[in-house]
């Protein structure tokens, strides 16, 4: 490639970015009446700057070849800061390792920009192979937390190149910039993933929602569990309370875990959970909702039957399909609640409701009846009544 025909191709792949991340975000008709889903993913792999994929010097790449690729961006955690809506997005890079980065956006639903450089994570004395799914916390002390899984390689099983470890890894900062790493988790479990710390102290202490697991994959019997510790800087927990358990034949019968931190309300939290079931096509992961007491924040209080969101059309194609995972969700002053999640480990979405929306959907849909007999009959129930309330108030709709 001449150097004229170089300059001219740096140029359009710009202009081409640039038209991608201006591009207007649409609000999808129809939709369920809990939340609205938007047309296009708010970030994908090429959302990410052409600086972090391709060498523009001509002298050292002179056919502009990808020198180091992005393959997906998702399962990102998510704050308001500053007025700009913030998500520490799971990048992943050609190589399958994972990092952190940093997109803004002004509304919460389009023109996503990625900060210049990408989160270098401090690592601990024991670096770790690999980060991901980090929670982000605006807790009460006043710092900005983040808990994501630190993997490592089993060394237990040097012959088994799949073995791996997984622990809570903790970090915080106050502008998603500069990073304090913090020590590990430390637990009972042998394995730790999908943790999340509690936004308030729960009786003077700090509170962690964890998913203790017997092995890198296998759950055992746990779910959603928490924990309570008296320091983030050495974080140990003692014995994990049991809070969303996996049940057979429902959303959560294989595993389960918390999602980012509960939204606090007046009615109690409002916890967004990952739960996945097994299917003739593999595992199907879905995001459900749960409220826990105010003073209790372990002790759950209303359960809605199924899922909240499922992978639809294209969401439910990517690298690892028939998957939504969500790890952020950002609640504005104006009551508006975005939820922000990935679809088949691939790309971001959002989901935007309200908080007067979710807290009627935990208040008054309805919990699983338990068998088919049953949920079958609560649903004739409902059929009946609307059967009613069809010939009374609206004659003229035929069905």
């Amino acid at each position: 490639m001449k150097r004229e025909e170089f300059d001219a191709r740096v140029e359009l792949l710009f202009k081409e970015h640039k038209q991608l991340i201006d591009r207007q975000n649409i609000k999808q008709s129809g939709g369920n009446g809990i939340y609205d889903r938007y047309l296009y993913p708010v970030l994908t792999r090429d959302h990410t700057p052409l600086f972090w994929r391709y060498d523009l010097d001509y002298n050292t790449n002179p056919h502009l070849m990808t020198r180091l690729g992005i393959n997906t961006t998702f399962n990102a955690g998510a704050i308001k800061l500053n007025g700009k809506y913030c998500l520490a997005v799971r990048t992943e890079g050609f190589d399958v390792k994972s990092f952190f980065a940093v997109a803004e956006s002004p509304n919460g639903i389009d023109q996503w920009r990625f900060r210049d450089h990408p989160i270098v994570m401090p690592v601990t004395g024991d670096p770790e192979m690999n980060v991901y799914d980090i929670r982000l916390t605006q807790h009460e002390d006043g710092w900005i937390y983040g808990l994501f899984c630190a993997e490592r390689k089993d060394l237990s099983k040097p012959d088994d190149s799949s073995a791996a470890l997984a622990s809570c890894g903790i970090a915080r900062t106050r502008d998603l910039d500069r990073w304090e790493r913090l020590d590990d988790l430390v637990s009972t479990a042998a394995q730790q993933r999908n943790c999340v710390l509690h936004p308030e102290f729960v009786k003077g202490r700090y509170m962690i929602y964890t998913r203790p697991q017997s092995g890198f994959i296998e759950t055992g019997d746990s779910g959603i569990s928490a924990g309570f510790c008296d320091s983030m800087e050495h974080a140990v927990l003692g014995e994990e309370i049991l809070v969303d358990a996996r049940k057979y034949h429902t959303v959560r019968e294989v595993k389960n875990g918390q999602g980012p931190s509960p939204l606090k309300t007046e009615h109690g939290w409002i916890h967004l959970a990952h739960g996945v079931r097994r299917t003739a096509a593999g595992l199907r992961y879905t995001l459900y909702l749960f409220l826990t007491a105010l003073d209790e924040p372990w002790r759950v209080i209303r359960r809605p039957s199924g899922h909240f969101i499922e992978p639809l059309d294209e969401e439910r194609v990517g690298d690892v399909s028939n998957v939504v995972f969500s790890n952020g969700w950002i609640a504005d002053d104006d009551g508006t609640v975005f939820v922000y999640y990935a679809s088949s480990d691939t790309r971001m979405h959002v989901a935007a409701t309200t908080m007067e929306k979710l807290i009627d959907y935990v208040l008054n849909t309805p919990e699983d009846a338990g068998r088919t007999q049953l949920c079958a009959a609560q649903r004739d129930q409902m059929i009946e009544k609307n059967l009613k309330i069809l010939s009374l108030k609206y004659p003229n709709i035929k069905f």
